[in-house]
């Protein structure tokens, strides 16, 4: 297939990564420094140009390309460019948007501005910070099977009671996986004998209750953690999405806006959360709201610098959960490493949902663990798949090294995945892989 990216920030760059090594891939960008980054790095064609621009997209291959996607920083660019992609020829567009208003246009008419199909960055982001709300000492979590599955990855602390346990002892939940552990820079798919170590980061996944009960086991001081008190601070795009959200699942919450206008449009946009206006990092204001007392706080701020700062304040006055939006992907790190619970990169969190079209004839649903290391994907199974009729511990051996089947879903019930289990047609199964295998994988099946 041949893909043309436009754009090679963080998205296009991340993009691009995941498709050069079995796709015709094209990359265009202003920046010469960028362009010529891309061609020393990776095996794709990158050129400088403006990709709004015909003669670019011309040079750039558009009329004879199969995909073609749309990724800078600026949602009228990106839009620019698909509309005038369609000139060219009849390549399938993706168009990245930040404002919430043109995903809802678009979703009126699926083919206004010349877009096949959007994916709007605030609006994942904070679907993605609502997934986490609420699950003690989780750094990540998604819904795989229409909600019945939940993966989760979760840090051990070093007093944690899992600490030095295998996996066959910590294993005392129906129908959960332990599908990974990340330890340093590598993935190992755990056996019962594997040990279980402070600072390794395990994935799991099965239904929420089995999750949560895993959460409970791995922080047992992170019992408290609810959402009775939670705080959204900044009013921007992604805290309001991330309010709506919380709100329409039933949870009170106050979102906290400095400037007075945004606070008074917010308090009619959200009649069930209460909105209030002040700095955010005024101490006198914070402490009479009982703001150390809340059970999670989201830092949704413009910068990442203050997002930083109200986050380390919430720890130090006895938050139980932190999650911080961080505009800079190569912060995420910084951010976890010096007390801030989990940080939530939208351009990753647009990657992976981009990157997840890209194969959606094969897969239902795709994410990313730790940037790229693994993958979790959902894959809807054919009469014809190889999978069909042959139990877990002889059909997965003919796969790939790197797959662990994490959950089965069969007419809205879970399957436990053991190793005499028969995946059926129709199953939902959700794998994780390892990303080096990952389109060997998905080819496979």
């Amino acid at each position: 297939m041949r893909v043309v990216i436009i754009g090679a920030g963080e998205v296009g760059s991340n993009i691009a990564s995941s498709l050069a090594d079995s796709h015709d891939v094209v990359v265009v960008d202003v920046d010469s420094d960028r362009v010529e980054e891309l061609n020393y790095s990776l095996d794709v064609l990158a050129i400088t140009g403006d990709g709004a621009s015909i003669e670019t997209l011309e040079e750039a291959g558009v009329g004879e390309a199969d995909l073609l996607i749309a990724s800078t920083d600026h949602d009228e660019t990106n839009l620019a460019t698909c509309g005038t992609s369609k000139v060219l020829g009849d390549a399938f567009t993706i168009a990245r948007v930040k404002q919430v208003g043109f995903l809802r246009t678009w979703e009126r008419k699926s083919s206004a501005f010349g877009v096949d199909f959007m994916v709007c960055s605030n609006l994942l982001t904070a679907e993605d910070i609502v997934q986490i709300i609420g699950l003690p000492a989780a750094v990540d979590a998604e819904w795989f099977a229409n909600g019945l599955v939940q993966m989760a990855e979760f840090e051990i602390a070093p007093e944690s009671p899992l600490v030095g346990k295998t996996i066959r002892d910590a294993d005392q939940f129906e129908l959960l996986t332990f599908a990974a552990i990340l330890r340093d820079d590598g993935v190992e798919f755990p056996r019962g004998d594997s040990r279980l170590a402070a600072d390794d980061r395990i994935v799991v996944i099965g239904p929420r209750e089995r999750v949560h009960e895993f959460a409970l086991t791995a922080s047992p001081s992170a019992a408290s953690v609810g959402t009775e008190s939670v705080f959204v601070i900044g009013g921007g795009e992604i805290g309001y999405q991330t309010a709506r959200l919380l709100q329409e699942r039933g949870i009170k919450l106050r979102l906290i806006e400095e400037d007075p206008e945004r606070a008074r449009e917010l308090a009619e946009k959200l009649p069930e959360t209460l909105v209030l206006q002040f700095d955010a990092t005024d101490t006198d204001a914070l402490e009479r709201e009982n703001f150390g007392s809340a059970d999670a706080v989201v830092a949704a701020l413009e910068s990442d610098q203050e997002n930083l700062l109200v986050s380390l304040l919430a720890k130090r006055l006895g938050v139980n959960q932190t999650i911080a939006v961080v505009e800079t992907g190569e912060y995420r790190d910084v951010f976890e490493a010096v007390g801030v619970d989990v940080a939530v990169n939208p351009r990753t969190v647009t990657a992976e949902e981009i990157t997840r079209i890209t194969r959606e004839e094969t897969t239902e649903k795709l994410t990313f663990i730790e940037d790229d290391r693994a993958e979790v994907i959902e894959v809807e199974i054919g009469e014809d798949n190889s999978l069909v009729g042959v139990p877990i511990r002889e059909s997965i051996p003919a796969l790939p090294d790197g797959v662990v089947v994490g959950a089965i879903a069969r007419e809205r019930t879970l399957v436990s995945p053991r190793g005499d289990t028969v995946i059926e047609a129709g199953d939902h199964v959700v794998l994780l892989v390892d990303s080096d295998v990952a389109e060997e994988v998905i080819a496979a099946i």
